[in-house]
């Protein structure tokens, strides 16, 4: 057998079902196919009705394997909604050389494609859903670090990095971005550390009938500074919707301002990317950001 290595275009169908004979032999049989905007950090397989099958596409993205499957069954009881339950640790072996999870299967369609017809509804579940996450106990809880791509961190470890980024706007936008930034990085966090998401995104978020049923994909959370779950705030969110987000988390200022610079960070890598779904999203959070600058 050829090497195996942590390499997403070589994830498929075959690979998975291989796994399980190894590992999981009592669900081999089941259906397998492939879920369509699995994520970008891990792939993703629905097994049967009931189970889904996870494994990290990149080596950068293995340590988040077994934090997930560590603390979700932690975090799970304490949380007003459901989260990824995890039925099965899968192991490396010759075959895939890290760790991978089978999950129980969660309901519903993911809000970035869901009709949302009350997105003020959905902005309250989600905050209430954070508020909860941040309450539980952070005791021996992961700090930031590689694993959460440096969330829950602060900013300045992307300092180096944003002053590449700034060129990729110009003139007066760039020295409103490079103040807002500063801005960010002035602003210091009081509090203790507590447990954030990490990628709070619509597409992270199940609904069914309009409601928020489920929270997915906990491969960036830790426990740290919550700033970095504003960010949808500027991403996606609009009118009633954004008050009622900023209001539901209760945050201080600082922690805005600090999530500001989040969303600029990422607006910034986001603006030259081939997408055109990417870059659109990039200049919108760029033009949200900067409106009060």
């Amino acid at each position: 057998m050829e090497s195996a290595r942590v390499d997403a275009t070589r994830i498929d169908v075959a690979l998975v079902r291989a796994l399980l004979a190894e590992q999981f032999p009592e669900w081999q049989d089941r259906r397998l196919r492939p879920v369509e905007r699995g994520g970008n950090d891990h792939r993703m397989f629905r097994l049967g009705e009931d189970l889904s099958v996870r494994l990290p596409s990149a080596p950068g993205y293995v340590p988040q394997v077994a934090k997930e499957q560590t603390w979700l069954p932690r975090l799970a009881p304490r949380l007003p909604l459901p989260v990824p339950a995890v039925l099965g640790v899968g192991r490396p072996s010759q075959r895939f050389p890290a760790p991978w999870s089978v999950f129980g299967w969660l309901e519903g369609e993911p809000a970035s494609s869901a009709s949302v017809d009350d997105p003020v509804r959905l902005a309250e579940e989600l905050a209430a859903f954070l508020v909860a996450l941040r309450a539980v106990d952070p005791s021996g809880g992961p700090g930031p670090g590689p694993h959460s791509a440096y969330r829950g961190g602060p900013l300045d470890h992307w300092d180096d990095e944003m002053r590449h980024l700034l060129h990729r706007v110009q003139g007066r936008e760039r020295d409103r971005a490079a103040g807002l930034w500063r801005d960010a990085l002035g602003a210091s966090s009081a509090g203790m550390p507590r447990w954030f998401h990490g990628d709070v995104s619509t597409g992270n978020l199940l609904v069914q009938h309009g409601a928020l049923t489920a929270v997915l994909d906990f491969g960036c959370s830790g426990v740290g500074d919550t700033a970095c779950d504003t960010v949808l705030l500027w991403t996606r969110l609009q009118g009633r919707a954004r008050e009622a987000y900023r209001e539901g988390l209760n945050l201080d200022e600082a922690t805005w301002a600090r999530g500001r610079g989040w969303a600029l960070w990422k607006a910034l890598i986001m603006i030259t990317n081939k997408p055109p779904g990417q870059a659109e999203l990039a200049r919108h959070v760029l033009d949200e950001l900067l409106a009060g600058v």
